[in-house]
């Protein structure tokens, strides 16, 4: 693979990493098709890797050619390597680079739901979720925890935003997940029952022997501030709540799906 010294800061090859929104690399379909993403960090990539995403192009500081990046090198083919120092990258990037690593990876066709929930008995709904590190965290939750698949509405972050992949340490890739709209009807007819994660005053608690029984279930979760909207808690068929304690009035929704998760996994 070629190994090119960035010796401009105007590299047009460069864009991916230095001047691209989030949003103009998801639909960057004249770089690859169906857009890209950047892995940030040795591990991450190597998860993207192992979970057979196509790698584009690798920015890594000089020092790392031969340290912590070799093993991607070796692994990446003949596509374009970029190395410069720990400043210049900084300078290109706006950030200082975890571990000195990013890669751009090929995104891939998104699944339906009907096909992420094939044969799951425990899925995650994030709702309006925006915060990045806390979907990040969820999924790293999800996967380690026992969720089979995770489905996230319109209004939700994109998981493979770069701080969210970061943050799950690559979780997205290990788990299955799509988009779905607000209707949920398609979770139903794959016959899974809903439980709401809301404090509402007909809420149950969420280790009533109700939910641990049933074969599909469908958490979900909502924003970070304002929790669920009332139609999605007057359309769930459980409305569920983690009792608090010394007058805590609710967990931060990335600690509060690592409960639910735990709680009401298989058993």
């Amino acid at each position: 693979m070629p190994i090119i010294e960035i010796t401009s800061t105007e590299l047009p090859e460069l864009a991916p990493f230095t001047k691209l929104t989030e949003a103009q690399l998801r639909h960057a379909e004249d770089l690859a098709e169906g857009g890209l993403f950047i892995a940030e960090s040795p591990k991450v990539i190597h998860v993207a890797l192992n979970a057979g995403y196509q790698p584009v192009a690798l920015l890594c500081e000089r020092k790392h050619i031969e340290g912590d990046a070799a093993q991607i090198i070796e692994r990446i083919g003949d596509i374009p390597v970029y190395t410069g120092n720990r400043e210049l990258l900084a300078s290109l990037t706006g950030y200082k680079l975890t571990r000195g690593v990013l890669c751009a990876m090929q995104r891939r066709t998104m699944p339906t739901v009907t096909e992420v929930c094939k044969d799951a008995r425990r899925v995650v709904v994030i709702r309006g979720v925006v915060d990045t590190t806390n979907i990040g965290a969820i999924f790293r939750s999800a996967a380690a925890l026992g969720i089979n698949a995770v489905l996230l509405t319109p209004d939700s972050c994109d998981p493979l935003n770069r701080r969210s992949v970061r943050v799950s340490m690559g979780s997205v890739f290990l788990i299955p997940w799509t988009w779905i709209d607000f209707s949920l009807s398609e979770l139903r007819d794959s016959g899974f029952k809903t439980a709401a994660m809301a404090l509402c005053d007909n809420s149950i608690s969420i280790d009533d022997p109700r939910l641990a029984a049933e074969q599909k279930l469908a958490i979900i979760m909502g924003t970070e501030g304002d929790g669920l909207p009332k139609e999605a808690i007057a359309e769930a068929d459980y409305v569920v709540r983690i009792p608090m304690s010394h007058q805590v009035d609710s967990l931060n929704v990335a600690a509060a799906a690592a409960v639910a998760f735990w709680q009401l996994r298989i058993q």
